[in-house]
């Protein structure tokens, strides 16, 4: 499913325009966005959890020169972990 189809649906359900609610699902996924960067995690009941961990600096292998190591710095990543009750409710349980 695409953004688009996403307010398609929305519009559909709620009777409200494709641009108003375009305009709020850019709303949403912005404050998201923002939270991330500052460092914040934003939880959703039932939906699940966005959060920024730091992964550690590490040796890989290049891999157009197999063998060679590459040192990866650490840094800043987003992660989503999602609820139990939304897990439970894909599964089928």
């Amino acid at each position: 499913m695409t953004k688009a189809d996403l307010v398609d649906d929305i519009a559909t359900r709620t009777g409200l325009t494709k641009k108003d609610v375009a305009d709020t699902v850019d709303v949403f996924l912005g404050a998201i966005k923002k939270a991330l960067v500052e460092g914040k995690h934003i939880e959703i009941r039932g939906f699940g959890t966005f959060k920024v961990r730091q992964r550690k600096a590490r040796v890989a292998r290049n891999p157009k020169n197999p063998g060679q190591p590459v040192q990866v710095p650490q840094r800043r990543v987003p992660v989503f972990k999602v609820s139990k009750q939304l897990k439970d409710l894909v599964a089928g349980v």
